[in-house]
């Protein structure tokens, strides 16, 4: 998976948009971090020329289960860990299930 489809799959839901939104933060990693939002409220991000993993919005009654199943969930970083969970791209989680 690539940037792009990862994008295009992100905007597909009904009232997606996207938006780099910390263009005045102090690290160049912050500053390209892709927010996704439906209806102003985040359900996505990531830093989209790293593309090394993406924070996700979680039903937190699926967090544990995913978390045991794939060595690639983890927390949320720098988020509330029981609504997001962390996904490594390239790790044992499949396209599929990540999207």
């Amino acid at each position: 998976m690539n940037i792009e489809d990862f994008r295009t799959h992100c905007l597909s839901f009904p009232g997606a948009h996207d938006d780099f939104p910390f263009g005045k933060a102090a690290s160049e990693y912050d500053r390209n971090l892709l927010v996704f939002y439906v209806a102003d409220k985040w359900f996505c991000f990531v830093n989209a020329v790293e593309f090394d993993f993406c924070n996700l919005r979680c039903d937190p009654a699926l967090i544990p289960e995913l978390r045991e199943r794939y060595e690639g969930v983890g927390p949320g970083w720098h988020m509330n860990k029981r609504h997001w969970i962390s996904v490594r791209f390239g790790s044992d989680v499949p396209d599929g299930v990540l999207l």
